[in-house]
């Protein structure tokens, strides 16, 4: 029996749960919410689908009751505000800092085997407290941003070559941030056929910048965070996770000197299986591409200094 928590039933976390019932990534999947009622009737709700959509994953829906998370094989971590439009990510850790690592701690508390996924903004901040907190293996704690700003940039190059989004292949590593983000154009390739090929530069640059800001982009057309996609990309990751499929997934993790960084979460290509991270990749990047990910992480170290100021580490 696999099991799956999602903590927090909010617009990403309910996506989120969904899609994992949808696709039974899981046998069962529970939604945890601080507010009364929210995640038991979104769980009823979901499972009313059950036999429209023929899965057969039990979704269970409970009130802060972590005991009813017990034994979690993945959790994944969606608590806390989301963004308002015109606020960055980084305004956001004084308030989820402490939201988070409640978490964090409570669910350790009951499935002290758990590999854990954060998708909470500022989310390379969110993984970065988590790991100081717990202080698990390293493996077993992941940020979900980079798989989610690479869908993106795919997106947006399947926009601009007018191809099927399947047969385009990209990736965003660096921090989950609208300035932080670096996407990788010289890797991206449509049906094995370089991007650069096929693209002009000033197309590919309007589909970096479109990239950049697609999640602030979003946020102003709403009037809140994006879901569907935030949701769906963290259903992504759990389910290469529980069902060992050594994806190549670009994730924030705690760096111990790949690419030059110690001390750090931020988006690098990694290798997914049952264990959480198998397997950090080094890509060999360009000298604009390593002055890009310096860069990079220096404002992903200015925003994780916030959790000293906010007494969150």
């Amino acid at each position: 029996m696999s099991k799956v928590t999602v903590v927090g039933a909010g617009n990403v976390g309910a996506t989120c749960a969904n899609v994992l019932a949808f696709n039974e990534v899981a046998d069962e999947v529970v939604m945890l919410d601080v507010k009364e009622g929210v995640a038991e009737g979104k769980a009823m709700d979901m499972m009313q689908t059950a036999q429209l959509l023929g899965f057969d994953t039990t979704i269970v829906g409970c009130t802060n009751d972590y005991e009813k998370t017990a034994n979690s094989d993945v959790v994944v971590i969606t608590s806390g505000i989301p963004r308002k439009p015109g606020m960055s990510r980084e305004e956001l850790v004084g308030v989820n800092a402490g939201i988070v690592k409640s978490v964090a701690l409570n669910i350790l508390k009951y499935s002290p085997n758990a590999i854990l996924v954060v998708i909470s903004n500022p989310m390379d901040t969110m993984t970065y407290l988590s790991a100081k907190v717990l202080g698990i293996d390293r493996k077993r704690i992941i940020g979900m941003g980079g798989m989610l700003d690479s869908s993106r940039f795919k997106y947006f190059l399947s926009q601009a070559l007018e191809c099927n989004a399947n047969e385009v292949e990209g990736m965003v590593i660096g921090g989950h941030g609208d300035t932080t983000m670096i996407p990788l154009v010289r890797l991206a390739t449509c049906k094995g056929i370089p991007v650069s090929k096929l693209l002009s530069e000033e197309k590919l640059n309007e589909v970096v910048a479109s990239t950049m800001v697609g999640g602030a982009t979003l946020t102003k057309l709403l009037g809140t965070s994006a879901w569907y996609a935030p949701g769906a990309a963290g259903a992504f990751v759990v389910e290469s996770i529980l069902h060992n499929q050594k994806k190549i997934i670009p994730c924030s993790v705690y760096l111990e000197g790949e690419y030059g960084q110690s001390d750090i979460c931020i988006g690098v290509p990694v290798v997914l299986g049952r264990n959480g991270i198998e397997r950090i990749l080094e890509l060999e990047l360009s000298d604009d591409e390593k002055a890009k990910f310096t860069a990079s992480a220096e404002a992903v170290r200015k925003t994780n200094a916030d959790l000293q100021s906010v007494g969150a580490l």
